[in-house]
Formats: structure tokens, C-alpha cells, sequence
């Protein structure tokens, strides 16, 4: 996969591309980077990409014709590159459109910064607006970095075991389970028995388990709507029925 950054901070994304497990898929050439500073576009000696907002009010806006021609510089590059712009105001980020995004050929992702960009670029273009939450941040590179992570971690090798992507929270509608590893007692914790028993099956249905609890306790809106296999039906019976006989 091919990804740009259109951003003026490209050296922030050296913690993607030269640092863990997507620092190491760029060194094995499972997938390329570029950044592009809207600054090499400017048209003005000074290489000021931003101006005053039409109609008076805080701050500064990013200029159109800059962006535009990064834009177009990233299109001559990866023709078919999903062009993506980080903003609050943006589609949330689900798994579902990561996973999608993870079979595109290639990414160009625009980070914003000041009050935003001049509204043009994204009436001219064919440009998806993308957010990471109901915050706001300094910039887009953040978020974007957040996002190329994610899309990275679906790629197949990058995380070496493919199967870690697929034990992740939210790949089957459900927030994954909890996790241990030695030693056996910690603070008077003990690892629960059944993940030191080697049965395979019960394992995976203590997992299950755990996994529907911590959805139905912490985002029962994610159940919503989930086709639930029999098993699963039957688990988060059991579950609910044991909360309910919890004395309160």
C-alpha cells in the first residue's frame, strides 16, 4: 500500500514509519510513505499557506491553491489513491471502513491545522471526511497517524501473526477479551484457571464469554443489531441471568 500525508509537520510521522511494528512493515516494503508539505506548493516566496478567514472572526484558514496542488501531486503519484481528510466534523471511524480502507491500493490523507481549510477543497474534490471522536485536536496528523495504524495492522504480515488482528476489539462486532500473561499471581491476583488448563474449547469459550461481558458492561451499544451465533445467544443469557441474581 502506498500512503501520503499532505502535512505540515511531516517529521511527526516518523512514529509511524520508522518505529514498531509499522516502522519494521515499511522497512520489509509492505507499504510506502510519502509526505507532502502544502508549504512547497505555495506561490509566494515566503511559502505561507494560510490567510485571514472571509467574514472576519479567530485564527487562520489554509489556503486552497497550496493544498489543491499537493493534492494533484499526490493524484500524478497514486492515481487511485482514497483521498481522506481528517476532521471532528467527519464520518466516525469505525472497524468496518478501516477494514475497507485496508484494500485500497493507496491513501492520501490531508491534515489540517489553524481553523481548517478553505472550504473549496472539499466542494472541488472527491474527498472523505473522516473523524476520530467528538474532540478536536491541533491537527490532523494526530488522528491520521491513528488511522494509518489501524488500516497498517490489517495488512497482511505487518503484525507478523495475522491472527492478532483478528482477536482484536470490535473485528466481530464485540470488545475483546481479557488478557494475562505470567507470572501466574500478581498483587494477590491469580490467573484465571481455566486459561493454565490447555483445553482448547473451554478456553475459547471462557474468551467468548469475557468478551460478551465487557460489551454488554461497557458498550452494550455494540450488541445492538449483532448477529449473534447460538453460542453467543446462549452466553449472554447466562451472563445477564447472573447479573441479575447479584445482590444489589
Amino acid at each position: 500500500m502506498y500512503i501520503q500525508a499532505i502535512t505540515l509537520f511531516p517529521e511527526m510521522f516518523a512514529a509511524l514509519t520508522e518505529y514498531g511494528v509499522t516502522g519494521r512493515a515499511r522497512q520489509h516494503g509492505l507499504w510506502r510513505f510519502d509526505a507532502l508539505n502544502p508549504r512547497e506548493f505555495a506561490d509566494n516566496p515566503l511559502g505561507y499557506i494560510d490567510d485571514r478567514p472571509f467574514g472576519g472572526g479567530p485564527g487562520m484558514i489554509m489556503m486552497a491553491p497550496p493544498l489543491q496542488a499537493a493534492i494533484d501531486n499526490a493524484k500524478k503519484a497514486c492515481p487511485d489513491g482514497r483521498l481522506i481528510y481528517m476532521s471532528p466534523q467527519g464520518t466516525p471511524l469505525t472497524h468496518t471502513r478501516v477494514s475497507q480502507l485496508a484494500q485500497e491500493s493507496g491513501l492520501i490523507v490531508l491534515c489540517g491545522r489553524y481553523e481548517g481549510i478553505d472550504e473549496r477543497i472539499l466542494m472541488g474534490n472527491d474527498i472523505e471526511e473522516i473523524s476520530i471522536g467528538d474532540f478536536v485536536v491541533s491537527g490532523g496528523e494526530l488522528p491520521a497517524m491513528m488511522l494509518i495504524d489501524a488500516v497498517l495492522r490489517l495488512l497482511p504480515d505487518v503484525l507478523g501473526d495475522d491472527r492478532s488482528a483478528q482477536q482484536d476489539s470490535f473485528v466481530d462486532g464485540l470488545l475483546d477479551c481479557p488478557h494475562y500473561t505470567r507470572p501466574i499471581q500478581f498483587n494477590q491476583m491469580v490467573v484465571p484457571e481455566v486459561l493454565r488448563s490447555g483445553h482448547h474449547a473451554l478456553i475459547a469459550q471462557w474468551r467468548l464469554a469475557q468478551s460478551l461481558k465487557r460489551t454488554l458492561t461497557r458498550r452494550p451499544d455494540l450488541l445492538k443489531g449483532h448477529a449473534f451465533t447460538p453460542q453467543e445467544s446462549r452466553l449472554l443469557q447466562e451472563i445477564q441471568q447472573e447479573q441479575q441474581d447479584i445482590p444489589l
